[in-house]
């Protein structure tokens, strides 16, 4: 990844991989931001288990048993929705109108949230697919983001009373998934948020990066495999699906 100030996650932190109290202390080690997803619920139980299919349950159950009381601590502590010191930016799991189950993959239902925040930029992860949608006066298109492709975005604080489109389009961004990417490329997903990009242009002062990135499928497919979990989470990190 190089180096960052600061890491920003998008739920799901545990109840997927073999590693979970692994994947929180890597986070806290930066400053960060975490919001909790549907898995880390479920993990809690502020999600009823019945709610997942057998092979999630099954991890669920067996990440309760695992992650030590301070990390458990700590993802009790999670809120739903976060807005940075940049206010910007809302970042929640899955929507903002259900932060833990909502899907949006398509323009319909992009749409009917944009109304339901009031930062110009949410990010959201939950699909595990890299997307952006986008509203410029009431219209929303959408793109599928490429490896390595950056988007220019207007970061600006604004003042308390100014409407969030104002100097540019809105935005609902999924930069895709680390650990389980769904859109058929099994390298990690992330995206690079530079608010400190030099454009020369006024409008635009800070620029989001779309990445992807190798990392050892078969040694994550190993441990899985000595702590027998289902066959078809193991298989299905080397597909991305």
């Amino acid at each position: 990844m190089g180096s960052v100030d600061a890491l920003w996650s998008l739920g799901d932190m545990v109840g997927y991989g073999p590693q979970p109290n692994e994947c929180i202390e890597a986070l806290t080690r930066f400053p960060h931001l975490n919001v909790p997803g549907n898995h880390d619920w479920g993990m809690l139980g502020r999600l009823p288990t019945s709610e997942f299919n057998i092979e999630a349950r099954t991890v669920l159950e067996w990440t309760q048993r695992v992650l030590t009381p301070s990390h458990l601590d700590y993802m009790q502590s999670l809120a739903v929705s976060v807005t940075p010191e940049e206010p910007s930016f809302t970042l929640v799991h899955a929507s903002p109108r259900d932060p833990m189950w909502e899907y949006l993959l398509d323009l319909f239902d992009a749409a009917e949230c944009f109304p339901l925040f009031r930062t110009r930029y949410l990010l959201v992860g939950h699909t595990h697919v890299p997307i952006i949608f986008r509203d410029s006066g009431g219209i929303v298109k959408a793109t599928i983001p490429e490896p390595d492709e950056k988007i220019r975005i207007n970061a600006r604080m604004l003042a308390p009373t100014a409407h969030p489109s104002e100097n540019g389009a809105r935005m609902i961004i999924n930069p895709g998934s680390v650990g389980q990417p769904r859109d058929g490329d099994p390298r990690a997903a992330y995206a690079v948020l530079d608010l400190a990009d030099d454009t020369g242009d006024k409008q635009w002062n800070a620029a989001l990066t779309f990445r992807r990135i190798p990392y050892d499928i078969e040694e994550t497919q190993a441990l899985m495999k000595d702590l027998n979990f289902p066959k078809r989470l193991i298989a299905r990190l080397a597909l991305g699906l």
